[in-house]
């Protein structure tokens, strides 16, 4: 029984690991033997890195590579920056001493030189394209001829170029020259001047910092929170202030509109509002008249609004 056992034990075992291999797409042709061919490479030929590996019989693997710093290209003359990648072929050049010296070859993709070439059995005809007997422009010179000199221009442009640089090249130089010198004319009390400026700034802001401390401990405000300056929340409160003043003006505005284009046609006993305002102007001025009244000034009927108009208000002189 324990012999039986132990034949069924190791038949689940080496059923599992069968099991366990074939989970992982791994696919073991007939004729596969792991003591001849000893990986699935081996078996197909191929390297392990695939493509990468095409020329490392030479001693070169294609890897990824990434520009340190900006450089120049020397064929095209144009301007690569840091941190373009390119496919570059790594090789091993030497040592300095114990590490190894490494070199990035990779190719410019900005390069447009490139041309067909005839390899045997036929020789190319020089046959190039003149593009000035066509009247055009080379790809080279978009500008297009240049045109013939001027002396006169010539002349002109020296003289304009002289007179800037006596009239405000050389005086702006001078000023900043002595500028310079006479900041720079003792350096230590300029040095201590801003020592100075600095300690300033820095026992402020500590005394700044030891009050909102205490204000935290007194009233056990978490340290996460920090009080803001009395002239800071003054500005904020002018400003909602100013803000809200405008709304309500805004507000006001349309309400008049709307109230005066549903009712405003309406006026007293039929007559429109414009002349319902100017006919009781006229009643009121023709009987303050004939009572003797004299009417108030524009300054002192708009200070009575809002309280109880009294004779004396309204410069009612009673006769004697």
């Amino acid at each position: 029984m324990p012999a039986r056992n132990s034949e069924r034990i190791t038949s689940q075992i080496v059923g599992w690991h069968s099991v366990k291999e074939t989970c992982f797409n791994r696919y073991y042709p007939p004729d596969f033997d792991p003591q001849k061919h000893g990986t699935l490479n081996e078996y197909h030929g191929k390297h392990a890195l695939g493509d990468r590996a095409r020329k490392i019989d030479k001693g070169v693997l294609i890897v990824r590579f990434e520009l340190p710093f900006n450089i120049w290209c020397g064929t095209c003359n144009n301007h690569i920056g840091m941190g373009v990648r390119y496919n570059a072929e790594k090789k091993k050049v030497g040592n300095y001493y114990s590490t190894p010296i490494w070199s990035f070859r990779c190719k410019c993709h900005l390069c447009g030189n490139t041309a067909y070439v005839v390899v045997s059995g036929a020789r190319k005809q020089e046959q190039d394209w003149d593009p000035a007997e066509a009247g055009g422009f080379a790809v080279h010179d978009t500008a297009g001829p240049s045109q013939p000199s001027d002396a006169f221009a010539a002349v002109e442009k020296t003289v304009a170029a002289e007179t800037t640089l006596i009239e405000v090249t050389r005086p702006r130089l001078s000023t900043l020259q002595e500028l310079s010198e006479r900041r720079n004319a003792n350096p230590y009390a300029l040095s201590s001047s801003l020592r100075k400026t600095f300690r300033k700034i820095k026992k402020a802001e500590k005394r700044a910092e030891d009050e909102e401390k205490a204000v935290r401990d007194k009233f056990a405000l978490p340290e996460e929170l920090h009080l803001v300056k009395e002239d800071d929340v003054r500005e904020e409160a002018k400003e909602e202030w100013v803000r809200s003043r405008r709304e309500w003006e805004m507000e006001e505005e349309v309400r008049q509109k709307k109230f005066d284009s549903n009712y405003g046609h309406l006026g007293i006993n039929g007559v429109p509002p414009k002349v319902t305002s100017k006919l009781a102007s006229s009643l009121l001025r023709n009987s303050l008249k004939k009572q003797g009244a004299l009417l108030p000034s524009i300054s002192t009927s708009r200070s009575l609004i809002g309280r109880k108009l009294v004779a004396k208000d309204i410069g009612v002189v009673k006769k004697r």
